[in-house]
């Protein structure tokens, strides 16, 4: 049976797993500075002090929910990548399913638009490198390593795509045109992996 302190620990994780979801809710409809600490307290339904006892302000539970819409992205991305045994094709299925992360209003609103402001663009780069980041990287060493590319540096063109994707991200989430600015984005991306292929495939043996 549940002994008392393994019940506590389910309630506090409970609580705080509920005020991080209402702050994703309440940062993705109204923003971070229409936000207010007593609306998520209130969407949680907890006080305002079980608010206090797991965070320790309003950017420190902005940071929270950024990381939960971080990780449910790359845990998406990653079974995406995973379900196709062709390197080639879950590459190119993983770089179609970001771009459709992009247009989805928590991600756009928490990750790209309210992020840098909130976090100050240095822990805003640190954090998002350390969520999609490791998955890109991954794609990008299975391409060299699979022959689909030619032998390059493997950081050096993941960070090269991290960077275009980001500014890809960007782009889609200040667009007024988000869906044609995806699709646009999606044709360039394409391109350039196609480019990268052939190259391989046209060097000299």
């Amino acid at each position: 049976m549940p002994t008392v302190r393994s019940r506590r620990v389910e309630y506090s994780e409970a609580t705080r797993q509920a005020l991080v979801a209402s702050a994703v809710e309440l940062f993705t409809e109204r923003g971070y500075s229409g936000t207010s600490l007593d609306e998520i307290a209130k969407r949680a339904r907890v006080t305002k002090g079980a608010l206090y006892h797991h965070f320790g302000g309003k950017q420190a539970l902005f940071e929270a929910a950024f990381a939960a819409v971080e990780a449910d992205v790359v845990d998406r991305l990653a079974e995406v990548v995973s379900d196709s045994g062709d390197p080639w094709e879950a590459t190119r299925s993983g770089l179609s399913a970001f771009l459709e992360v992009c247009l989805e209003p928590s991600y756009q609103r928490i990750v790209v638009q309210d992020g840098p402001a909130v976090m100050g663009w240095e822990r805003w780069r640190t954090a998002e490198e350390a969520h999609t980041f490791g998955v890109l990287r991954t794609v990008v060493n299975t391409l060299v390593e699979s022959g689909e590319i030619g032998d390059l540096p493997v950081d050096a063109l993941a960070r090269i795509m991290f960077g275009a994707l980001s500014a890809g991200a960007t782009a889609i989430a200040g667009s007024a045109a988000p869906i044609r600015e995806r699709a646009d984005i999606a044709a360039c991306v394409e391109q350039v992996l196609t480019g990268l292929r052939l190259a391989r495939s046209s060097s000299p043996s």
